[in-house]
């Protein structure tokens, strides 16, 4: 195979031979992901995108404005603590419900790559792909700061409590079980059994990641669209879902928890 071959492999994928639905079937499955995403992350985008129309609104320049991912919810530790884990919970059963959905429709975990067939691979994968996405990531968030296309993106705010760590690790696992879950797996192989192309459906899965990730700016909107565009391509090619999950988690967890322990010591992290 000749590296021409490779890439118009990557470019134009060839999927899983299946009929795509038809009638009422079809019909039901459109309104199904309407729903499910009206209800998760597509009512996450259109909140993303009031925010940032209204830092734009604002006379205080968009790299002047500060937002936060994880901050404190209550005011008592305790309480503080239950609310942390309240908000992970809810974000597990966003992912769990793209998982039912898809073992109702026949598909189940083994058709979107979350069996456990090849745990070494998979987290290989995730280290490749967190390697990958990490570093022009970081690269692309300075810039856009330093061009004023984006806000001051502080990953933690939480206080310093003995729980502090573990909770923003399980926020960065329930995070990526989301995200991966829904606009990944249970989205590109819905739109795959709706007939829809490869690189149409790859298209959907990473404006909707961008979108819902606006509120940080236009920087933030746009790196997690060519995040999409990786990730969502690497699942259409290996149908292994579970890199994407540990890829995405290990940056959320080197974001979060770096944050909270180095905030003020490096340069690029705000005080």
């Amino acid at each position: 195979m000749t590296a021409r071959d490779v890439w118009q492999g990557w470019l134009h994928p060839v999927p899983p031979e299946a009929a795509p639905l038809e009638g009422r079937e079809r019909r039901l499955l459109r309104t199904e992901l309407v729903v499910v995403f009206a209800v998760t992350l597509g009512l996450s985008a259109v909140r993303s995108l009031v925010s940032l129309l209204d830092a734009l609104a604002s006379p205080l320049p968009l790299d002047q404005r500060r937002v936060a991912i994880d901050e404190t919810l209550a005011r008592d530790p305790w309480a503080d603590l239950a609310a942390q884990l309240a908000s992970s919970l809810s974000l597990v059963a966003w992912g769990a419900l793209g998982l039912y959905l898809l073992v109702r429709a026949g598909a189940g975990p083994r058709a979107v790559g979350l069996d456990g067939r090849r745990p070494g691979r998979d987290a290989l994968g995730a280290v490749g792909l967190a390697a990958l996405i990490g570093i022009p990531g970081l690269a692309l968030y300075l810039a856009a700061r330093a061009l004023g296309l984006n806000t001051t993106v502080i990953p933690s705010l939480l206080s310093d409590q003995w729980w502090t760590v573990p909770a923003l690790i399980v926020s960065a696992c329930a995070n990526a079980w989301a995200e991966e879950v829904l606009v990944v797996g249970y989205l590109l192989h819905g739109l795959r059994r709706l007939g829809v192309g490869e690189n149409r459906a790859l298209a959907i899965s990473a404006v909707l990641r961008g979108s819902y990730h606006l509120y940080q700016g236009f920087g933030g909107g746009l790196g997690n669209l060519l995040m999409g565009l990786v990730f969502g391509r690497v699942w259409q090619r290996t149908g292994r879902l579970w890199p994407l999950v540990g890829a995405h988690a290990l940056l959320d967890v080197v974001a979060f928890v770096g944050s909270a322990l180095l905030r003020g010591v490096l340069p690029f992290l705000p005080a």
